[in-house]
């Protein structure tokens, strides 16, 4: 950190490498179980994000409140939000689909719910995009998510408005 503060008193522009490298290698698995469903009358992204909320809240406890969702939605807000995106994938345009706010970043929310959920339920600490790889090949909401990126695509809505629902890996 010291290393880091003494850039700040250079008097040019400065990079400096560090031998320090934080690899992904993509091949790290999540293991997250997911609750059982509860509810069989909830859509089933619906009956899951209501499930994760007690593990949500233990790590919002264990590492505070601006870990997790908290941009545009708090913990509250991420079912309807989710309900919105379901309204999206099964072809409701998505300003009456009730998405409060931009998709992007209300997605972003939803996905910091979810990963920062995982983070209580785990046995460790994943590698860097983990969480990610487990919410969206794992979940139903994940699922969702995709659906109605692609629904907003296909129905011709403009790319910066669906195309980071999910990134760009996806």
């Amino acid at each position: 950190m010291m290393r880091a503060f003494d850039l700040l008193e250079s008097s040019e522009p400065t990079v400096v490498d560090y031998d320090v490298t934080i690899e992904d290698d993509a091949q790290e698995v999540l293991v997250c179980p997911l609750p059982a469903r509860t509810d069989p009358n909830a859509h089933p992204a619906i009956d899951e994000v209501r499930g994760l909320r007690p593990a949500y809240d233990r790590a919002v406890a264990n590492f505070g409140n601006r870990a997790g969702a908290a941009r545009l939605l708090d913990a509250d807000a991420v079912p309807a939000a989710v309900e919105a995106f379901i309204r999206v994938a099964e072809g409701t345009p998505w300003k009456e689909a009730g998405i409060p706010g931009i998709p992007a970043r209300v997605s972003q929310d939803v996905r910091g719910y979810y990963e920062l959920a995982a983070l209580e339920i785990a046995d460790h600490t994943p590698q860097a995009w983990a969480g990610f790889r487990w919410f969206r090949d794992h979940t139903e909401t994940g699922k969702v998510m995709l659906a109605a990126r692609d629904s907003m695509r296909d129905s011709g809505v403009k790319e910066g408005l669906w195309r980071f629902i999910m990134p760009l890996d996806s």
